[in-house]
């Protein structure tokens, strides 16, 4: 193995982890403040339905396209290990998905913070 770089398994952990973590915010958000939208499970199939434990999320249209977006690119994504997002380099989101995303970490992460729920907080400081 070599230094800087983390073993495979570790790696499909920490992608199945950040997708879970990340089907959770955006779920949260889609409840939240898409209450009216008609929602629907997500269909995942393949590798997708690994990374969610076969936990599909029920999200409007909006929501399913960027929890999918997001989940390739984080299972695409080139560094190892994988940076914060605001702190890498390469900017993989297209500048859309990016700022709805980021609205999406800053709604669920306050929600999470101010109902008590840390625990899947915790992602985002370690």
């Amino acid at each position: 193995m070599m230094v800087g770089k983390v073993s495979e398994p570790r790696r499909e952990k920490a992608i199945a982890r950040d997708i879970r973590v990340l089907a959770q915010f955006i779920s949260l958000f889609c409840r939240e403040n898409h209450g009216e939208a008609p929602r629907s499970a997500l269909r995942a199939d393949g590798i997708l339905k690994k990374y969610l434990a076969g936990k599909a999320p029920e999200l409007c249209i909006e929501c399913r396209r960027l929890l999918l977006h997001g989940a390739v690119k984080r299972a695409l994504c080139p560094h190892d290990p994988k940076p914060r997002c605001k702190k890498c380099p390469d900017h993989c989101y297209a500048p859309g998905y990016r700022e709805r995303i980021r609205g999406v970490m800053r709604f669920s992460g306050m929600h999470l913070i101010r109902r008590g729920r840390l625990d899947l907080l915790r992602k985002l400081l370690f």
